[in-house]
């Protein structure tokens, strides 16, 4: 990092820092110009709360040069990390939808949208036992009763399973009924959750919160990581903005910035960036034109009557049609997509 005081300061201060850097066990290198000095710190300052430094009042500026983020870092870890999920690997040449109902409904409705989206091409099931909801008079999911029920429909489907978690205390639940363990938005910054995800070799699937920069994205994966579980694949939802046209603003310039930064996956949420099934087409395949390996998309056999989401899930005829488009998609950018 680059640390700049202001003019005037005197030697004495400067000698102080110095020597606090050092002590630290950072090598300093300093520049002095006829009005300003700089010092170049040279080590690992992935730990080092960099605004620290301006608690010394003759701090002008610092800058730091190394990314926070060490472990999710491509730099750590040039070659792409691919996560297996019950079988179905996420970060390869093969673009995966996943797809389900916002919510566990009943076993009637999860059993009847598995079977169709399986058959669509779907090879991931995701759907909600625990649901978190703005209003606390809304459906709140249907909770472990849910997980049973996801849990009977991917033995008899043969679909990994993917559901958000909310608290740490349903985490042997989820270990022993999901196979891919959902971080929501909501969520992303609940490091007590977070901490004890990297304790287990569940994958995860972390959505970036809704006003949350990519840095603070993947520092929440860096915990993850950083507590011993390497299976991690990111998911972008849409990003809270001025517009009110579309429930989220879609953030499709993540997915390649996310491909320079990090080894780590890279999923895309039509659904929840749009707030609006007709919209969910578009973006998907934008999605995947811009280097997303996979989709997580809401499918419902009947919208108008879901007990939540309804507006942003597509029937299962569309979202066959979808899958197919898709297809096209994934090919002609060197992709596949089965």
């Amino acid at each position: 990092m680059i640390i700049k005081f202001r003019e005037g300061t005197k030697k004495q201060d400067i000698d102080f820092l110095k020597n606090h850097l050092t002590g630290l066990g950072f090598e300093i290198h300093e520049n002095a110009g006829e009005d300003y000095m700089l010092f170049s710190v040279l080590g690992d300052t992935s730990r080092f709360d960099v605004n620290s430094l301006y608690a010394f009042k003759y701090v002008d500026n610092v800058v730091r040069i190394q990314e926070p983020f060490k472990k999710v870092s491509r730099k750590f870890k040039a070659d792409d990390t691919i996560v297996d999920v019950g079988g179905v690997k996420i970060g390869g040449n093969e673009v995966v939808l996943l797809a389900g109902p916002c919510a566990v409904e009943s076993a009637e409705q999860i059993d009847l949208v598995a079977g169709q989206i399986k058959a669509a091409g779907a090879r991931i099931l995701r759907a909600g036992a625990y649901k978190p909801r703005t209003s606390p008079y809304s459906f709140q999911g249907l909770e472990k009763e849910g997980l049973a029920l996801l849990k009977q429909v991917r033995e008899k489907y043969q679909l990994p399973v993917a559901s958000e978690i909310m608290s740490t205390e349903d985490l042997p639940a989820f270990l022993e009924f999901v196979d891919l363990i959902q971080v929501g938005a909501r969520n992303m910054q609940n490091f007590a959750l977070l901490k004890e995800l990297g304790k287990i070799d569940r994958p995860i699937l972390l959505k970036r919160g809704m006003a949350n920069t990519i840095e603070e994205w993947l520092m929440s994966a860096e915990y993850i990581l950083a507590g011993g579980n390497p299976n991690v694949i990111l998911c972008e939802r849409g990003i809270r903005t001025f517009e009110t046209s579309t429930r989220a603003t879609l953030d499709i310039s993540s997915i390649p910035v996310l491909k320079a930064l990090t080894h780590l996956p890279v999923i895309v949420d039509p659904s929840h960036a749009s707030g609006r099934w007709e919209y969910i087409e578009s973006l998907s395949k934008a999605a995947i034109a811009a280097g997303a390996d996979g989709l997580m998309i809401e499918v419902h056999p009947d919208p108008e009557k879901a007990l939540s989401d309804g507006q942003q899930s597509l029937k299962p005829e569309r979202f066959a049609d979808l899958a197919k488009k898709c297809r096209l998609v994934a090919v002609a950018v060197g992709r596949k997509l089965k």
